[in-house]
C-alpha cells in the first residue's frame, strides 16, 4: 500500500499534509453523498449558514433545504445579526457567479 510519505519521497507532493488535502478534495468530488453529509454536519455543529452548507455540498440553496428536511436536520430560519446577513448575501453572490 502506498503511504502519503511515499508520495512525498517521490517528490510528487511537498508534504504529507498536501497529499492528504489533495486526497480529501478528490474523495469529496467523487462522493457527493459525503459532501452533503459533511455540509449537514458543519451546518449543525460549526454554525455555517444554509447557503454556505449548500455551496459546500455542491447543490442549490433550495435543494439543500429539501435535503436537510428529508434527513431530519433542523433548519435555522432567519438571520440573527446584520453581519450574518452580509455573510449570507456574499455566499449567495459567490455561488451565483
Amino acid at each position: 500500500m502506498t503511504t502519503p510519505q511515499d508520495l512525498v519521497n517521490a517528490r510528487l507532493y511537498a508534504s504529507e499534509d498536501a497529499v492528504i488535502e489533495d486526497a480529501l478534495r478528490h474523495l469529496l468530488r467523487a462522493r457527493p453523498d459525503l459532501r452533503i453529509s459533511l455540509a449537514i454536519y458543519r451546518y449543525q455543529h460549526e454554525d455555517i449558514s444554509l447557503a454556505q452548507a449548500a455551496t459546500l455540498a455542491g447543490v442549490s440553496w433550495p435543494q439543500m433545504s429539501e435535503i436537510m428536511v428529508a434527513r431530519g436536520a433542523p433548519l435555522r430560519l432567519g438571520l440573527e445579526s446584520l453581519d450574518e446577513a452580509r455573510a449570507e448575501v456574499e455566499t449567495l453572490r459567490r455561488a451565483l457567479q
